[in-house]
């Protein structure tokens, strides 16, 4: 195999196990099972490709003890080549990176003409192949490598529940880049760094290999800036992706390197204008086309030291930074910040960014995709009346459902001793539609504007199927439309109760900032009637806040009130309402806490710097330079 294998594609009846799943009982290949153990243990990668039905594949797998192994299965009854190529494509590796093992001769030449390069093998021929691929990659006892391909799978996930609108999902990711420079930054991961040079091509520019014996010491360099790039957002870490070392005399690239796991996502053109877009010459075929222009705007810069991100721009200025602050009368220990608990839909992410450039620390709690790869949202003030009134083994058995899941009743909303004051969209109050299970007479929130018991429930767990998610097959569907009643969306009577409930749960020392909806009516939406909602819920809301103690309302409206504010939906708006939204927010708290608060002057000058672009391009470097720091 002269390409390295990184992945191995199985077949199931007959070649993973013995026996047809469809037919009757299968037997397991203890062999088989092994492999795919010991393999994953060096870093290989495991999938699944079978005509099969997926529900008792995943069930059987279960069984087995070896699901967890395997990602991105994908089990239909399609011709094999073009899922395989799409397969491919999906888990960003290359066909010659890839064996295929089927019993079915036809499956393997279709697999091979679909997809060149690609290796494949009878299942006999596995005992004679095991000694190779034993062979293969490296220890990898924590199984980082099947982590992150699990990452990978939970991202796309999500991916395709934004139907297209690939831009909403990168600004909903809540993406973060984090760069690290100088020797003591990168001594420590100079074996990564190294492998990442001399193996990565896809997204290598400068495809300028290295001896790990001279890397280490180039770190010292003083004509050099070395630096590695990291990234994390909702579904996990992806640890270290990037290198780059910077000529400084020449201002010119070197070394521009990226792992294929952050492909998409805009890191690489992130980071070189981070960079100050330096000369770059580009070696070799890469997958993606850097610009001088582009500056993407859906991630946020962290700091492994605090003074990181106030570098943003200028490699190696870290300790620039600190002189600058010195030389501004900016003292080295910051006072002690106001402490923000910020809790909505992850949209609200990009809120934080600008709150932290005022002198506030921002702790969030936004919706998550859930075991289920469903997306769940935790903010419904009926949901957060249960994580309070309902007692634990009620919790248990309400989370059971697919849509909810084991971390549907744990919140730091009550953990008032990490926060002094609270900021809370309720928009979910807004959107999902409640239904009361008949035995109990509980009220659970689930999707919006669509009551899922009047579907047929064959087609609707087809389109769950779909959209990947788990447990919500035909059988569920039938159970729920037996247990449950639909209510429809929570009246605005009732949720002005629940606000009430709510500011009785926290201490009333701590004021709570509302934000309000949009009341835009998008064209084309499938959200029927949700500009009437949310002008009704508003309503509540305003008189709610006008009565009750210590509660705020901040008003989205007179900056978000036509269908070009927003984006796929009227929840989520344009990148620059959320500047001017987190203004607003930054003025309401310090009204309330009777001092101003002192914004950075970095950000400061930032903005009188660049106040002669257009808003959005200004909106974008801002984006990018601001100082910021998150948990």
């Amino acid at each position: 195999m002269p390409d390295p294998i990184k992945l191995l594609i199985w077949d199931l009846d007959d070649t993973f196990w013995r026996g047809t799943l469809s037919e009757g009982p299968v037997a397991a290949v203890p062999a088989h099972l092994a492999l795919v153990r010991a393999t994953a243990g060096r870093g290989l990668v495991h999938t699944i490709v079978s005509k099969n039905d997926l529900a008792p594949v995943e069930a059987q797998l279960e069984a087995l003890g070896i699901r967890d192994f395997f990602v991105f299965l994908r089990v239909g009854w399609q011709p094999k080549g073009p899922v395989i190529q799409e397969l491919l494509a999906a888990m960003q590796l290359r066909a010659p990176n890839a064996l295929f093992l089927d019993d079915n001769p036809a499956n393997r030449r279709e697999a091979a003409f679909y997809n060149p390069g690609l290796h494949t093998a009878d299942p006999a021929e596995i005992a004679a192949l095991t000694p190779q691929l034993l062979a293969l990659g490296k220890p990898d006892a924590g199984l980082s490598r099947l982590r992150q391909y699990q990452l990978l799978e939970r991202q796309q996930q999500a991916r395709a529940q934004y139907e297209g609108d690939n831009l909403a999902f990168l600004r909903a990711a809540g993406l973060q880049v984090e760069f690290r420079e100088g020797p003591a930054a990168l001594l420590p991961d100079v074996a990564r760094i190294e492998e990442l040079i001399n193996r990565s091509n896809q997204l290598n520019f400068t495809k300028k290999r290295v001896e790990a014996a001279t890397l280490a010491a180039s770190f010292a360099d003083s004509r050099r800036c070395w630096g590695s790039v990291r990234v994390r957002d909702q579904f996990g870490d992806y640890g270290l992706v990037g290198v780059f070392c910077v000529d400084l005399d020449a201002n010119t690239l070197e070394q521009f390197v990226f792992s294929c796991r952050i492909l998409h996502l805009g890191i690489e053109q992130f980071t070189y204008a981070w960079l100050g877009f330096p000369a770059l010459e580009v070696q070799g075929e890469v997958i993606t086309e850097l610009t001088k222009t582009d500056r993407p705007d859906w991630l946020t810069i962290v700091g492994h030291d605090p003074n990181a991100a106030a570098t943003a721009g200028n490699p190696g200025a870290a300790g620039a930074a600190t002189a600058a602050a010195a030389a501004n009368g900016t003292p080295a220990t910051a006072a002690p910040r106001l402490r923000v608990f910020l809790k909505g839909g992850c949209d609200l992410g990009q809120l934080t960014p600008y709150l932290r450039a005022f002198d506030l620390a921002v702790e969030e709690e936004f919706n998550f995709l859930n075991e289920n790869q469903i997306t769940a949202h935790l903010e419904h003030t009926a949901l957060l009346r249960h994580t309070r009134e309902l007692p634990p083994p009620e919790q248990q058995r309400l989370a059971q459902l697919p849509f909810l899941g084991p971390g549907a009743f744990d919140t730091k909303l009550w953990d008032t001793t990490h926060y002094d004051a609270l900021v809370f969209s309720p928009l979910m109050d807004y959107t999902q539609d409640l239904y009361r299970e008949r035995r109990t007479g509980l009220e659970i929130p689930f999707g919006g504007y669509h009551n899922l018991l009047a579907a047929d429930p064959t087609a609707l767990a087809a389109r769950y199927a779909r959209r990947k998610f788990r447990g919500m097959d035909e059988a569920f569907l039938r159970r729920f439309a037996a247990d449950f009643r639909y209510e429809g969306p929570i009246s605005p009577t009732g949720f002005a109760e629940n606000l009430g409930w709510l500011r009785r749960q926290i201490p009333a020392a701590v004021p709570i900032f509302f934000l309000n909806g949009s009341e835009i009516e998008v064209p084309g939406s499938a959200e029927t009637g949700a500009a009437a909602r949310h002008a009704a819920l508003n309503a509540a809301l305003e008189t709610f806040v006008a009565g009750a103690e210590n509660c705020f309302l901040i008003d989205v409206r007179p900056f978000v009130n036509q269908p070009a504010d927003v984006t796929n939906n009227l929840r989520h708006y344009q990148p620059r309402h959320y500047r001017t939204l987190a203004q607003h927010l930054a003025q309401a708290i310090a009204a309330w806490r009777g001092q101003q608060l002192t914004r950075s002057r970095w950000a400061d000058w930032q903005a009188q710097a660049w106040q002669w672009l257009p808003e959005k391009v200004r909106y974008a470097v801002a984006r990018v330079f601001n100082p910021r720091s998150w948990r």
